[in-house]
């Protein structure tokens, strides 16, 4: 099912607030591609396994894997929590 609007965390505000203007765009370009159905590959968009909460996903907002943001969805609402280093996220998505 395609993802239709997005929300933000205030967490997830904050940090982005702190990224650098390069990274910002780096953010708005995968959030076009989480909107895209399907999502494409090199985004490298999954399922978090090992949480207690199912519906949490990562999407690569960098081409060299270095920022993740960590997802929450429910229906076609993405929530966007945190935006981290990978391994930042991989620790506290």
């Amino acid at each position: 099912m395609p993802i239709k609007s997005v929300r933000r965390t205030e967490r997830f505000q904050k940090e982005y607030d702190a990224l650098t203007p390069a990274m910002k765009k780096e953010v708005k370009d995968a959030l076009r591609d989480l909107l895209v159905d399907p999502i494409p590959a090199s985004r490298r968009f999954h399922s978090l396994k090992g949480y207690r909460n199912p519906k949490l996903f990562t999407i690569d907002v960098t081409m060299n894997k270095s920022h993740k943001i960590s997802i929450e969805i429910e229906g076609t609402c993405a929530t966007l929590r945190r935006i981290a280093t990978h391994k930042e996220i991989d620790r506290a998505p």
